[in-house]
């Protein structure tokens, strides 16, 4: 059971966040909110998303788990318009979710859980290196790099304290520095890691959006993103396994 209002723009950044990198996921609803936990069909890079109950004008619901087909969601939400009010009614022993917003009046057949992939245990590391920037700072590197390779690599210098973002061609290159007063925060190590362009394209698109994110490197190690949605109502974390190249 769901009874709930939500600003739009809110539920779709959520979406877009997990559209991302996936298609459908497993939804978890209680009295506490909303979220989920998804890895892509690749393995590499993984989504959580949490909506609190305080994201919410108004919240009811009990424990369930929703099948949600993601990309039929986020086509059903670019409906919306900037104010919208979003209306979400599941009810007890229902499939399906009743969204409404504007004059419009959706009625989705949910997914069976049972074809979708459980939700990952996203992996205990600890990543040494640390960089809080804002969002469509590191948005606008990840597109200046995309016109010069498929790959990039993210580091940070601990002797200069400068975080860095680089990558290379055939034929060109770029490199972008920022040092610790160009940033919002910075815990400075000996770190590089390389990434797959075509991730985190679609992972930079949604933390365009975002006031500051958190990024967390190691060596050869995955990487991790962390930022609240615009109006801090929902928390976003992004993993993404590094490209381990031979010598």
């Amino acid at each position: 059971m769901l009874k709930a209002t939500i600003d739009a723009d809110t539920f779709r950044e959520s979406i877009d966040a997990v559209a991302a990198l996936v298609t459908e996921c497993r939804l978890h609803v209680d009295d506490t909110g909303i979220r989920t936990c998804a890895v892509d069909t690749a393995n590499v890079a993984m989504v959580s998303l949490e909506l609190g109950t305080d994201a919410f004008e108004t919240y009811e619901a009990a424990p369930e788990e929703l099948g949600i087909d993601i990309a039929k969601m986020k086509s059903i939400l670019g409906m919306m318009s900037k104010g919208d009010l979003l209306t979400l009614n599941l009810a007890e022993g229902s499939h399906k979710l009743e969204l409404s917003f504007g004059s419009y009046q959706y009625s989705v057949t949910l997914l069976d859980v049972n074809t979708i992939r459980k939700d990952p245990n996203p992996p205990a590391i600890e990543l040494p290196g640390m960089v809080e920037l804002e969002g469509n700072a590191l948005s606008s590197a990840i597109k200046a790099a995309d016109v010069i390779s498929d790959k990039i690599a993210l580091g940070i210098e601990e002797a200069t304290e400068t975080f860095y973002m680089m990558a290379e061609g055939d034929t060109d290159h770029i490199r972008l520095e920022l040092g610790r007063d160009q940033v919002i925060d910075l815990r400075a190590a000996e770190v590089r890691s390389l990434f797959s362009l075509d991730y985190l394209k679609d992972m930079g698109k949604v933390m365009a959006r975002a006031e500051k994110v958190r990024a967390e490197i190691g060596v050869d190690h995955p990487a991790r993103f962390i930022f609240d949605l615009a109006d801090g109502g929902g928390h976003i974390e992004y993993l993404l396994a590094p490209r381990i190249e031979a010598d």
